[in-house]
């Protein structure tokens, strides 16, 4: 099922433009498939310039405060000029590819609580720029990226909710302006835990994981976070126990609460 939006009209007796998304779930490093539509008006107009795009609805701190900001964070041209006559239909098809980092939102078969990603269309006609409005897609996890979901699933962990945040996660293969944090709620074993945020940062090969786990505070002493990162193979990931492996970390920093 695809996904049609519609630009506003490009002035009086302007074109109008329509994007579909023929499939729009996808994996990081996938590609989207789709077209765009575009219907002459009353007017001739000179098309300078098609474009599609992703973009992502990421949280910025600025100082004390924190704000919503729509951040594009991949473009690809699909058409040049061209002169659109009246009444004249273009239909212009697309492959967007989509960048590895592009966060997931999709687990366990249902869209991740707090993310807000998707494909946007802009036209450039006599000076000015039409930008249409966001066409959602389904970024599924990486096989990597499930088992590593899968092993919190068998850990006990409960998913709580996911966001984008601007900024640099330092030590990681990072190139785009923001990144993502899956949160989850620990399970009582873990008795030193509050929860856990997920941090991917992948590319074409292998994939940095972060946590950052959230320390219950004691009885004279305040909570803290606590870090671990490694790095998985993308195409080796099946050689290990993951739950296993975190569990080992896990244990460690949240076996026991820290009461003083």
């Amino acid at each position: 099922m695809g996904f049609k939006k519609l630009l506003a009209s490009l002035g009086a007796g302007g074109a109008s433009v329509e994007t579909e998304l023929t499939q729009p779930d996808v994996v990081p490093g996938g590609v989207v498939q789709g077209e765009v539509r575009i219907e002459g008006g009353s007017v001739e107009q000179r098309i300078e310039g098609l474009s599609v795009g992703l973009q992502a609805r990421v949280e910025v701190e600025s100082g004390d405060n924190e704000y919503k900001q729509d951040i594009e964070f991949h473009r690809q041209q699909i058409g040049g000029e061209f002169q659109i006559t009246p009444g004249a239909v273009y239909t212009v098809p697309f492959a967007l590819e989509i960048p590895w980092e592009t966060p997931v939102t999709m687990f366990l078969g249902r869209h991740l609580t707090g993310m807000n990603v998707g494909v946007t269309t802009e036209l450039q006609i006599a000076r000015a720029v039409d930008s249409g409005d966001l066409d959602p897609v389904n970024v599924h996890p990486l096989p990597a990226q499930q088992a590593l979901l899968d092993a919190f699933g068998q850990l006990g962990f409960a998913f709580r909710t996911a966001d984008l945040e601007r900024g640099q996660v330092r030590g990681t293969r990072q190139r785009l302006p923001f990144y993502q944090e899956i949160e989850f709620q620990a399970p009582s074993q873990y008795r030193g835990l509050n929860q856990v945020e997920l941090t991917f940062v992948a590319d074409g090969q292998e994939m940095d994981v972060v946590l950052e786990m959230d320390k219950k505070p004691g009885l004279f002493s305040e909570g803290s976070d606590t870090f671990r990162s490694f790095t998985m193979n993308l195409h080796a990931y099946q050689q290990t126990d993951w739950a296993a492996y975190l569990h080992q970390w896990l244990a460690e920093v949240g076996g026991k609460r820290n009461w003083f």
